[in-house]
Parts: C-alpha cells; structure tokens; sequence
C-alpha cells in the first residue's frame, strides 16, 4: 500500500517552504561533500602522501555509509525526517570541530576519524532528505524535483573549493615539492578558521530543521521493523538493481570530483585546488538540462541510458588523450580568458556532466511502488553512497600497479556499462522469480 503523504496534504500552497528547507539541506550536503576535492591534494602536499594514502581521505568519509545507512533508516522512523535532518546536521557541525586538533597535530590519523563521523552525519542527513524531496509530490517528476536539489549541491561543489582555493590554499602553499615545516604549519593553521565558519554554517542550518514549521513525511505502519523490513525490501529486484547502481555510480562520481585535484597535482597544475570546480560546474550543467527536459521531453530511464553511453565514451577520452593537447581548453575555456588545462584533466571534469542525470533518475524509479518500505529502501539507497569508498581507492590502486594516473580512469568504465544496464532493464524487473 502506498505511503501517505503528510507534507503534500497540508502544504499544496506552501510548497516553497518545504523546498526551501530541502534546498538547504541538499547545499550543506554538497558543501560538506565536494569539500573534500579541494582538502584531499591540500592534506597532500601538507603531509607529503602517496596517491594510495590520500584516497584515504575520500575513503574514509564514504565508508561510513556501510555503517551507518540501516541505522540511519531506523534513526529516522523513531525521530521522524524533520528531526533526522537536525541531528545530521549536528553530527557534522561536532565533525567539523575535530579537523582543529587534527590540523594543529598535523597526524592524518584523526583527519580521518573526523572524515568518518562527517560522513555518519551526511549519512543520516541524507537518509532523511532523499525520500522527503521524492515523495513531496508526483513520482513521475520527482526526477525533476531532485535535480532541482542537485544544482543546490552542485552549486555548493562549484563555490566551495574556490572559496577553500581563496582562504585557505592562497599564500600558504610552497611553488616546490618539498614543504618545510614552517610551510606545512603555516598549510595546518590556515585549516582552524574555516573549519571553525563550517561547524558554526552548519549548526545554523540544524536549528533551521528543527524549527521550521513544516509537517513530516508520514508513511503507514508497517507489520515488520528491522531485518524484517531489510529482507522484504530486498525481494524488490529493481530496489537491490538500483542500490547496486548508486553505489557505482557514487563511485564515478566522486572520481571525477575529488580525484581531479590530485591528478592535477601529479601532472603539475598550479591551481589544482579548484579543479572540483570545474567537474561540478558541468553537472550544474547537466542538472539544468535535466530540469528542462523531464519528463516533458524525456523520461528519467532516457537520461539514464544517455548518462551510461556518456560516461563510458569520456573515460574513453580521458585514457586515451595527451597531456600535451588543449583542444577542449581552446574552445571552452582560453576564449573566454580561461586557463590551459590538458585534455584529459577536462575529460574528467566533463564526466560531470555524463553523471549529473544518473542519482535523480535511480532514486525515483528504485523507489517506484514500495509502499510501506519506503523509508527502509531509502536506507538501502543511502548505503550505495559507500561506492564512494571505493572509487578513490581503485584509482589509488590502478597508480600502484602501474596503470599511471590517467590509464587508471579505466577502472570507471564497469559503472557506467551497469548503469547502462539498470536503465535498460534492471529497473523494470519487480520479482525476482
């Protein structure tokens, strides 16, 4: 039986609060996340780590959805969505506060425990706002609704790392390789008053849930709870497809978001701190069309056959290209006074916009028909996030095992081909007999 909607009932000519509420959460969220793009090559430099060691960073802030996904789901159907946001956003307020010690220590130990329960606080966060933007309205444009969200995300990818590029990178980094330790704690001190702005941004935004005056997501009781939940909506084939498929295509996408800097910095681009930019600016892109074109001009399973096609033919480009050419950069960027960037460094930020359509359309058509077992599959979806943890590593790995930093981008290329997968059939199938 479907879920009964308290938000859409009470608030048909009031939905700009509940949008704005929502806009908000999905910026903390991409402020929070894409900030690790720009931090990954700074910490870097700062503690002189290897490629393998820096996806460390990533990685840690993304593994915690394995552990906190289920019980974020039920976190959440004890305290309700509204409270659920309010705690997530608390969590990563405290989180913050943890980067100070870490910085003043300089040990890469606690910047990764401090990763770790960020990542548990986004983790709830997004438990409680994925399903409270999808079921505010109609199934067949939440698609739209969610894109609507991303380009608040995606904006705050696009800001963030020029601000950290501005306040933080700008006149503490040295020109050479090799840092002495005055440089590396002029780099650590310059961490203490930006992260002390984000804990205090953050815990504004989590009195702004707790508080505003808006109903809840009411769904009706379920006979089972718990495991008995989980296993029930495991029998939905199209719910475990479409996990499946956000944990990969989590993994791309924070590829080309947070590794962009890094390989930027191995091939010895000044300015590689804002290179997350560049990826998030095309999936502003990407989302912008997407709002333009669904579900008037095409469904949400066409945009996600067109993101898997994309994909695999810009990773294509991305391995296969010079980092002696400027092709791309002559066109788009040089005419414009933009700078020289290589190729294949403009590839990966492109791969934005191959992705930017492929989270708003899994999560409507992974939900379609759950009923009861929404918030549960909602969990589930969530803990695809964790695919963040992976992407960072094999890319980490593909350097150790000698693929270089551009031929390891082919690690990318199974994603997409399930992705491809997902939208052409995996969504469709509702049993598994």
């Amino acid at each position: 039986m479907e879920a009964t909607v308290e938000l859409e009932a009470n608030t048909k000519h009031s939905i700009w609060l509940p949008m704005t509420l929502a806009g908000s959460m999905f910026f903390i969220l991409g402020c929070i996340t894409w900030l690790n793009g720009a931090i990954t090559p700074f910490l870097q430099q700062m503690l002189v780590l290897s490629p393998l060691q820096a996806s460390f960073i990533i990685s840690s802030f993304y593994i915690a959805v394995t552990v906190a996904g289920i019980p974020s789901a039920m976190l959440i159907k004890r305290v309700g969505y509204k409270n659920g946001m309010a705690i997530g956003c608390a969590i990563m307020a405290a989180s913050a506060l943890m980067y100070i010690p870490a910085a003043k220590l300089q040990m890469i130990e606690i910047f990764l425990f401090a990763q770790l329960m960020i990542g548990v606080g986004q983790t709830i966060l997004q438990t409680a706002i994925n399903p409270y933007v999808v079921k505010m309205g109609s199934e067949k444009s939440a698609a739209v609704r969610v894109c609507i969200m991303g380009l608040l995300n995606k904006f705050a990818g696009v800001i963030v790392p020029v601000i950290f590029a501005a306040v933080v990178v700008s006149g503490v980094v040295a020109d050479g390789e090799q840092l002495s330790q005055a440089q590396k704690d002029a780099m650590a001190n310059s961490l203490i008053l930006p992260y002390l702005a984000i804990a205090g941004f953050i815990l504004l935004f989590a009195l702004f849930a707790k508080f505003a005056p808006l109903p809840d997501l009411v769904f009706e009781e379920s006979e089972g709870s718990g495991k008995g939940e989980v296993k029930e909506a495991l029998q939905h084939p199209h719910l475990v497809f479409g996990v499946i498929g956000i944990a990969l295509y989590v993994a791309v996408e924070v590829i080309a978001a947070d590794t962009i800097g890094s390989y930027a910095l191995q091939i010895g681009v000044a300015d590689y701190s804002v290179m997350t930019s560049y990826t998030m600016a095309c999936m502003l892109i990407g989302y912008a069309i997407g709002i333009a074109l669904i579900p008037r001009f095409m469904s949400q399973q066409s945009a996600l056959v067109m993101s898997g096609v994309a994909g695999i033919v810009t990773v294509l480009a991305v391995i296969m290209g010079s980092n002696d050419s400027f092709i791309i950069a002559n066109l788009l960027l040089v005419p414009f006074g933009g700078p020289e960037l290589p190729d294949p460094l403009l590839c990966i930020a492109l791969l934005g916009f191959a992705n930017a359509m492929v989270w708003p359309a899994i999560w409507p058509l992974a939900l379609a028909g759950l009923g009861r077992l929404t918030g549960t599959a909602s969990g589930l979806l969530i803990m695809g996030i964790a695919g963040g943890a992976l992407g960072p590593l094999l890319i980490g790995l593909g350097n150790v095992v000698g693929l270089g930093p551009q031929g390891a981008y082919v690690v990318m290329i199974p994603s997409y081909l399930f992705i491809l997968f997902y939208a052409l059939k995996g969504h469709k199938m509702k049993s598994w007999k």
